[in-house]
């Protein structure tokens, strides 16, 4: 669903309060999270979708990774996760299988444990994890918080939802699809374990709303404008030759309408702007840090030896008229 059509529904939602809840939906956050003790708080999330992969286990991993990703985007580590399964009756109950087994294993690598779930016919099958993970209520990453001076630093590549579009149309390279592949089963594990050692101003994953419909959320919440180097951002390999061709998702068309007039494009090419609008799926974590923590937190990342590739991407300034200025 894009982000314009979700901000009407949700704006007809009671408001709830409650002294123990740390975080809800008014800044358009991860997840929730609810204090438990003065050390512990819960962080409650969930998320599913259709196939983007034909091979179900594939599939399974993904979306398993996507579902547990926004726990460690709060500073937490899952804990206990519940399958949430649409599947049609006219297919072989093996691929379900092999769906629940590609989720189960990556459940099992994020260091949480699986424990049942909910089940339906549906069409079309869908699947995703709820998710409950823990973080101390003086550890939490929250979406907003960005100061003037912070520089910006993106864990994974971008351009998923496109070199997918290229997959799908028959047309994408070999090396493209194992790419992609690997950077959506990707947990941000890794990528939290080194954010975990630093002063954090603000940190998101980057997931359906694109690159910008997430910068223009935590850049609103903070009250400040990012400046993005456009071509300093890492994208998938061929995904800038396939945005060329036009091989764009629906999607990215409904990310761009949403926060088109709170991004300031000056003269960059249509191709750049929609792999920044393109939704992505099991994204990497995007954090604000203070110049002097850069050049240390990408040497531990090196250190880590990622799956993916990291980028320091803009800066943060002082609010201006756009929450977003792209160079």
């Amino acid at each position: 669903m894009g982000p314009e059509t979700l901000a009407q529904v949700l704006g007809r939602l009671p408001k709830f309060y409650d002294e123990n809840l740390l975080v809800g939906i008014e800044t358009s956050d991860d997840a929730a999270i609810y204090k438990v003790t003065d050390e512990i708080a819960m962080i409650q999330t969930v998320d599913f979708f259709t196939p983007i992969v034909d091979d179900p286990y594939m599939f399974g991993q993904i979306a398993a990774a996507n579902s547990l990703s926004d726990v460690w985007a709060m500073g937490g580590e899952p804990a206990v996760a519940l399958n949430i399964v649409g599947f049609p009756n006219c297919l072989d109950p093996a691929i379900l299988g092999d769906i629940l087994a590609g989720g189960a294993d990556k459940v099992k690598e994020a260091g949480a444990v699986l424990v049942g779930g909910h089940s339906v016919q549906d069409e079309e099958p869908k699947y995703g994890l709820c998710v409950s993970g823990f973080v101390h209520p003086d550890k939490i990453f929250k979406n907003f918080g960005c100061r003037p001076g912070d520089v910006l630093i993106l864990t994974k590549q971008i351009g998923s939802g496109v070199v997918n579009t290229a997959i799908k149309g028959e047309i994408a390279s070999p090396s493209a699809i194992k790419e992609a592949q690997t950077v959506m089963a990707s947990l941000n594990k890794k990528a939290k374990q080194v954010v975990d050692r630093y002063r954090v101003s603000a940190c998101t994953d980057i997931t359906g709303f694109g690159l910008l419909g997430h910068c223009v959320e935590m850049a609103s919440a903070s009250e400040v404008t990012f400046d993005l180097r456009v071509r300093d951002i890492a994208y998938f390999e061929d995904a800038i030759d396939y945005a060329k061709m036009g091989l764009i998702p629906a999607g990215a068309y409904k990310n761009k309408g949403y926060s088109l007039g709170k991004v300031e494009a000056g003269n960059i090419e249509e191709h750049y702007l929609d792999l920044l609008y393109d939704p992505q799926t099991s994204g990497g974590l995007l954090i604000s840090v203070a110049p002097e923590e850069v050049k240390p937190i990408l040497e531990d990342f090196k250190k880590m030896k990622m799956d993916t590739t990291v980028s320091v991407i803009g800066t943060v300034a002082e609010k201006s008229e756009r929450l977003i200025r792209l160079w």
